[in-house]
């Protein structure tokens, strides 16, 4: 097999598999239950992002190219501004639903979670909401943001903040 073989089936099969599933099973914010018999397009598409988040050297390796891992957010939906600093160890478990605007430096090791499950009820309630970055904003290391944070322009958020679904930043 050569190389270029491998890049198409570590890069684009699970981005072509995600961008046909999400034309019929679209990704929408709000809650869910996932041990109901109704299909979870969240489910189908984290299922497809598991790959990365397992392995992530994949991604870090595209980090290494500048602006190609911009691009490759993009590709999976994400709306990535310019001047994005991305350093190793970030995750993030939902692609597609982020919002990330200009002059954004993230420290090492943040994590981005746009859902989150808890049971309730004997089911197992799934919220799904975007993060949103504005633009010049500095994350320092370490921080995990939840679903539906919203971080405005021109913002500081220091070293291990976590922030927790729907909460709205202004740190400085």
């Amino acid at each position: 097999m050569n190389i270029s073989c491998l890049i198409f089936i570590l890069y684009g099969i699970p981005l072509i598999i995600y961008r046909i599933h999400n034309l019929f099973y679209p990704l929408e914010a709000g809650v869910t239950y996932l041990l109901d018999k109704k299909y979870s397009p969240w489910w189908g598409s984290h299922q497809i992002q598991t790959i990365y988040i397992a392995f992530p050297f994949l991604e870090t390796l595209l980090r290494l190219i500048p602006g190609l891992f911009s691009i490759w957010l993009r590709l999976w939906g994400a709306k990535i501004g310019k001047n994005i600093y991305w350093t190793p160890k970030l995750e993030i478990a939902d692609r597609g639903l982020i919002e990330i605007g200009d002059n954004v430096i993230f420290g090492y090791g943040i994590r981005l979670y746009s859902h989150v499950i808890k049971p309730k009820n004997n089911n197992l309630m799934l919220y799904v909401k975007k993060i949103k970055i504005g633009n010049n904003v500095f994350i320092g290391a370490g921080c995990r943001f939840g679903p539906g944070v919203n971080i405005k322009d021109e913002t500081f958020i220091p070293v291990t903040t976590d922030l927790y679904p729907n909460k709205n930043a202004n740190i400085n």
